[in-house]
């Protein structure tokens, strides 16, 4: 980002407003429009994200075929894929244990369809979060073994479970781990663990997801059993068709959209659109989606009612919800899972006020104070914190961590990160540091368990420790700003040329445009705190926009504030579709003063 867009040093919510084109990609999408026919707003997204002028064709076009990689380049792959097609052929009774997020609901119902398919008997088993906590612990893998498994393939979890993985080896169960979390130098012992960011893989896969790395361990599992003759007497199962999860768990969990990752959700997304999948189906239905799904779907309609099984609710639910052929089962557990999403939403937005009052005190008037927000409360629910941290990362503007404190002295806790600051590894580092009893997870994400009366000490010690970081962030907290339009211009058929650059989402940003000099000629607030809006230009064309979860906030305050008056408008566009009908809109993210 070089030169400020439309002058903007400081919008109303104090972001300055840059061109993410340089003179270079200026130039780039200027040819891609000449040899390519596209139009013009399309090369700018695409030149804005580095897409060269002969990669044009195969971006707007990504294949599996040509991106999906030799499975066996990820470490310990091989070993993986030699004891599963053994517990096939053989016929044992494998475990499944997944995480409780829409990752591991959708990595345990990849497998499990799999192994259906293979008529290979198995067990699931997701943890509950107020119970056990996140991943393998010995009760169940006891419990397992009684159930007859002689395998334990943990899926989105498991790379840091020594002590569990000892008593399923003294219980003569085998384990193999396909995970994608932050992996320390000292690994469980295991069969195999496959993890693309453990510290000795090379395969450069680490933005996978876990259903990501499930999906190549079948594609490896798949050529195994096929060698070995067991498709001779039986259909092999279409992995294709199960593309539709790994794009939902690609998206919610909130990975880079870039190579991999973007054929699997622009190719999953076409599944989805076929609506096969019974639970998927449902759900969709029960969400009101109003279209195709898009990405923004998937992460913000879709996801949130799978992760309420695990937050408030059953934890196997989204898995089962994955799993079942069966419409009618589909449609009692998705409505269970919306009747639990509502819920989930009354008790956070309790949470996040009381987050909020908490952050303030911590902040003051200084919105440079400190890297870190760290709030807490012994009422909170566990399953609602991560949350509350993402709420509050909006809010302030930087990390923040939300705890939980338990009856038993002990805070368990999530938290959300900004681009640039890796927050995972800065909570293993507290663990190996003494200050949390476990801890883990993504750059973007992380979750940790700390004495209560060790919150100080912790936060302290990632204050220390993301300072540079957000530091960094900070003097780069710009807005990068692809084109301006009228309103006139925005219109639906522009928006679906653009959505041909996608899918957008992390690693590969949703466009952000600029309506300049525009009237804001009406605000009202509407639903769980949102802005409805309308903006006209110069040659009395209107277009309306949207504020999401903006009340009481700095942008919805600039908004309320500007109302009658002429400002630039930035957001991402989108169509608003009812009863058949399609209007385009501007989701509003900031504005600025001409």
């Amino acid at each position: 980002m070089t030169r400020s867009f439309l002058g903007v040093e400081r919008s109303l919510t104090g972001r300055r407003w840059r061109d993410r084109l340089d003179d270079a990609a200026r130039a780039s999408a200027l040819t891609m429009v000449q040899h390519h026919g596209l139009d013009d707003v399309v090369a700018r997204v695409l030149a804005g994200r580095g897409v060269e002028t002969g990669q044009v064709e195969a971006f707007l076009d990504p294949k599996l075929r040509t991106l999906l990689p030799e499975p066996f380049t990820l470490v310990d792959m091989e070993a993986a894929t030699g004891r599963l097609a053994d517990a096939v052929t053989r016929g044992e009774t494998i475990a499944v244990f997944g995480d409780y997020d829409v990752d591991g609901a959708c990595s345990s119902a990849l497998l499990g369809g799999f192994l259906d398919a293979c008529g290979t008997p198995w067990h699931l088993h997701i943890p509950d979060r107020l119970v056990e906590g996140y991943g393998p612990n010995v009760e169940a893998i006891r419990g397992l073994a009684r159930r007859g498994a002689t395998l334990l393939v943990t899926v989105d979890c498991g790379t840091t479970s020594h002590e569990p993985f000892a008593e399923a080896k003294a219980l003569g169960m085998d384990v193999v781990v396909l995970d994608h979390h932050q992996a320390p130098e000292q690994l469980p012992e295991a069969v195999a663990i496959v993890n693309p960011n453990r510290q000795d893989d090379l395969s450069g896969l680490g933005a996978l997801c876990a259903a990501g790395v499930v999906f190549v361990a079948l594609v490896a599992l798949n050529r195994e059993l096929r060698r070995r003759g067991f498709w001779q007497s039986r259909p092999a199962p279409d992995l294709m068709a199960a593309l539709d999860i790994v794009a939902l768990a690609t998206v919610a969990d909130v990975v880079p959209l870039t190579g991999l990752n973007r054929a699997f959700v622009r190719q999953g997304l076409a599944v989805m659109r076929q609506r096969g999948r019974p639970g998927l189906r449902a759900l969709t239905d029960v969400a009101r989606l109003d279209g195709p799904p898009r990405p923004y779907d998937l992460g913000f309609l879709v996801g949130p009612r799978i992760n309420a099984g695990g937050r408030i609710g059953d934890a196997a639910l989204g898995a089962k919800l994955l799993l079942t052929p069966d419409d009618a089962e589909a449609g009692r557990i998705a409505v269970d899972l919306d009747r639990l999403n509502g819920e989930r939403q009354v008790i956070e937005q309790a949470m996040v006020a009381e987050g909020e009052a908490q952050a303030l005190l911590q902040v003051g008037l200084d919105e440079q104070a400190g890297s870190l927000v760290c709030v807490r409360s012994d009422a909170w629910h566990p399953g609602v914190v991560g949350l509350v941290a993402s709420r509050l990362k909006e809010r302030f503007q930087r990390p923040a961590l939300a705890l939980a404190i338990g009856a038993d002295g002990f805070a368990t806790g999530s938290a959300r990160s900004v681009p640039g600051v890796d927050l995972g590894r800065a909570v293993r580092a507290a663990v190996d540091a003494g200050l949390a009893v476990k801890g883990g997870g993504h750059a973007m994400a992380a979750g940790v368990t700390v004495p209560s009366a060790g919150i100080p000490a912790l936060h302290a010690f990632l204050e220390e420790r993301l300072a540079a970081g957000v530091s960094e962030w900070r003097d780069d907290r710009a807005l990068a700003i692809d084109a301006a339009l009228t309103a006139a211009g925005v219109r639906p058929e522009l928006i679906h040329r653009i959505e041909a650059a996608g899918p957008f989402g992390s690693g590969h940003p949703e466009p952000t445009f600029v309506l300049p000099a525009h009237q804001l000629v009406e605000t009202a607030e509407v639903g769980r705190g949102h802005l409805r809006l309308k903006l006209r230009s110069r040659d009395g064309a209107a277009v309306d926009g949207i504020a999401f979860r903006a009340v009481g906030q700095p942008l919805g305050q600039a908004l309320s504030g500007a109302k009658g008056e002429v400002v630039h408008v930035a957001g991402q566009l989108g169509i608003n579709r009812w009863n058949g009908s399609e209007r385009a809109q501007i989701r509003v993210t900031d504005v600025a003063k001409p």
